[in-house]
């Protein structure tokens, strides 16, 4: 194979249904652990309701982390739904988006099954933090490659300020949780300002760039 043949760009079918694999089988491995405290609880001879009472914390940390992953898919299929074609850069800026959509469960069942602490939220959060972080990756390389897409200006630039206000939220969350365990986690309730907060760094983005709010679509 030629050094041309690698690095030419190529259509997107097989890379969309391999991204969709990957998600679809991080969130069937969400479950595991439950599956597996089932088990536990009959041995224990556990009825239905000491059950949901014992395991509380693994279900809120799996309905969480169900909820986020389905939230980060469908960004991912919004972002890449006008993508006609894949360079092998943009491929590895998934494969990491990806790489941190796998490891989602282990932090899930950290947050279910042990004691809250703060290095606990920097991994699970953090986590969040590398899928926000990726994803912007994917927009700033598109903003720089826009053959690669038919999404307009504007869609990207779009895409560009709905990440950056994400990984914000995220980052205050993360400092939040870190001094207010065992239940900083309550702090993610703070990703509801992203509307607002994206529309404010839009204009912002807009000013510097010259622009004007009628081009851009909405925001958050």
């Amino acid at each position: 194979m030629t050094d041309n043949a690698r690095t030419r760009p190529f259509r997107t079918e097989r890379f969309k249904a391999f991204v969709d694999a990957v998600v679809a089988i991080a969130m069937t491995l969400l479950i595991l652990p439950l599956l597996e405290a089932v088990s536990d609880a009959a041995s224990g001879d556990l009825t239905t309701a000491e059950f949901f009472r014992e395991h509380s914390g693994q279900l809120v940390s799996f309905g969480l982390s169900f909820l986020l992953i389905a939230m980060f898919w469908m960004g991912h299929h919004s972002q890449y739904r006008d993508v006609e074609w894949i360079t092998v850069p943009l491929l590895w800026i998934n494969v990491a988006w990806m790489a941190t959509i796998v490891w989602l469960p282990v932090p899930t069942a950290m947050l279910g099954q042990l004691d809250s602490d703060a290095l606990q939220a920097v991994v699970y959060i953090g986590t969040l933090i590398m899928t926000q972080v990726t994803t912007l990756a994917g927009w700033l390389y598109l903003r720089r490659h826009p053959e690669l897409t038919t999404a307009p200006p504007a869609v990207l630039r779009a895409g560009v300020v709905g990440d950056l206000a994400a990984i914000i939220l995220f980052a205050i969350a993360l400092v939040i949780a870190v001094f207010t365990a065992p239940n900083g986690y309550l702090a993610l309730f703070i990703l509801l300002l992203n509307g607002p907060l994206s529309r404010l760094l839009n204009r912002v983005m807009l000013r510097r760039e010259g622009g004007s709010d009628a081009e851009a679509p909405p925001v958050g």
